[in-house]
């Protein structure tokens, strides 16, 4: 009897390091075409707020993990095109100057004056470094891709504390007219 416990907890142990494991959610043939063409979306799965004060809060809260990672909703998004950057991505922080339209407190913006910034990153990523300029407060996102498609994004401003998000890369989605 105690043999055979011990395999089921081996086998069930094996299987959840191998569900652990990273897998690349768009081929490696594909991160690079996207990365070479300069146009791709960044699709966050989850976000990281770098203030204490958030992550005892939400530390605080009934039923909630002591870890200050937070799984988001499909449809976060950073939209990178050659002539614009769009961003829809949640904001959980401390806010200076917050706005009393609940809809302008997160990262919602269209820029069309930015600058691009493109430099080799630690293990094989690459580092793209944007800086807004047309925005009443401009914010500063740098975001490193992988070779497996994975990537880290971190967004500061002058009037937050802040933020990083964990997600992937994807083709941009083509609008049909």
């Amino acid at each position: 009897m105690k043999k055979l416990l011990k395999i089921v907890f081996a086998g069930s142990f094996a299987l959840m390091l191998a569900s652990c494991t990273s897998q690349s959610t768009v081929p490696s043939a594909k991160v690079e075409a996207l990365l070479q063409a300069g146009e791709f979306t960044f699709m966050a799965e989850r976000a990281n707020p770098m203030g204490n004060d958030v992550v005892n809060i939400l530390n605080s809260l009934p039923n909630t993990s002591s870890s200050q990672m937070l799984n988001l909703d499909y449809g976060y998004t950073l939209q990178i095109k050659k002539d614009e950057v769009k961003a829809e991505l949640p904001y959980f922080g401390r806010m200076y100057t917050a706005n009393m339209d609940p809809s302008k407190n997160s990262y919602r913006f269209t820029s069309k004056d930015f600058t691009f910034t493109e430099n080799d990153g630690k293990n094989g990523s690459l580092m793209y470094n944007i800086v807004t300029k047309d925005l009443s407060n401009n914010a500063q996102l740098s975001l490193q891709v992988f070779k497996s498609g994975k990537a880290y994004l971190s967004v500061s401003s002058n009037d937050r504390q802040p933020i990083s998000y964990d997600g992937y890369i994807k083709e941009n989605l083509v609008v049909k007219k």
